[in-house]
């Protein structure tokens, strides 16, 4: 099933019939055995696909409200490889090849929630960037147990000339203003996702494809569980959080995004996420 956000209230797909339910959502994301309390279908009313429809095209939020929401890198073979490469010139490329192999994954925070944008709405680039790129991520909600109890698209927007130049300013080219996009919806499973999961990206600009790629989810090198234990270990987050699981889908290194591209992330499964590119407006 999946639960959607809106300004109107908690939007849930059961079935192929459609609810609401006006309660806080992070109450309701946090509830124990958050599968089979949706599918009793409780605190929520019937609504009418028309409405529904009405409200995912007009009212939709990203599907967190209160979580912070943070990201795991270097998950994937492919993302190690172009970290190395953007790294090389400032001598911190064996820092990529090192936590690629190590017990401890990489983990970052990305984003507070007022800064995530949700399907259709703009991402920003950075202005003093001159190489940014998407990378397309399945993202975790886990509980505040500790618990993963669905799973998203996210957009983790990052600027790889300033993660490049010096693995110290990871934060400056990884958060900024709408640099995390989240959604559609949370996809809420009784049993874990499939690793044949397909995470697929397509960037579109003046009306053409000028890249798309698809992976599986079973080329990650960690478990989903892992990179949640390692985020819980000595914190505590009592909303609950949001994890992006790394990304294996990069474009070449001639690659850079430009205003009014359009970057479009599908999951099977969960739904479509797409964002319009722009730079952040001049105050």
């Amino acid at each position: 099933m999946k639960l959607y956000r809106t300004t109107q209230g908690n939007l849930l797909e059961h079935n192929n019939d459609w609810y609401i339910n006006t309660g806080n959502f992070d109450e309701l994301v946090n509830r124990d055995n958050l599968f089979q309390y949706l599918s009793s279908l409780e605190g929520f009313s019937s609504i009418g696909r028309e409405e529904a429809a009405a409200l995912l095209e007009n009212e939709l939020l990203p599907p967190l409200q209160s979580q912070e929401v943070w990201a795991a890198g270097v998950t994937y073979l492919r993302s190690r490889d172009a970290r190395m490469e953007e790294s090389k010139e400032s001598g911190g490329a064996t820092f990529y090849d090192k936590v690629y192999v190590a017990e401890r994954p990489e983990l970052f925070f990305k984003s507070l929630p007022h800064r995530v944008v949700p399907h259709k709405k703009d991402v920003y680039i950075r202005k003093d960037s001159t190489w940014n790129v998407p990378e397309p991520e399945l993202t975790l909600f886990i509980n505040n147990k500790g618990d993963i109890q669905g799973y998203s698209i996210g957009n983790d927007m990052s600027s790889r000339s300033i993660e490049g130049e010096n693995p110290l300013y990871l934060p400056q080219a990884k958060t900024y203003e709408k640099s995390a996009a989240v959604g559609p919806c949370l996809l809420v499973k009784e049993q874990p996702i499939s690793s044949d999961t397909n995470i697929s990206m397509t960037i579109e600009r003046d009306g053409a494809t000028v890249f798309e790629g698809v992976i599986k989810l079973s080329m990650m090198k960690r478990t989903l569980t892992e990179l949640a234990s390692f985020l819980y270990r000595e914190m505590d987050f009592p909303y609950g959080a949001l994890l992006m699981t790394g990304t294996c889908l990069v474009p070449d290194n001639d690659f850079t995004l430009q205003e009014n591209d359009w970057v479009h992330i599908t999951i099977d499964g969960i739904g479509v996420l797409s964002n319009r590119v722009l730079f952040k407006p001049e105050r």
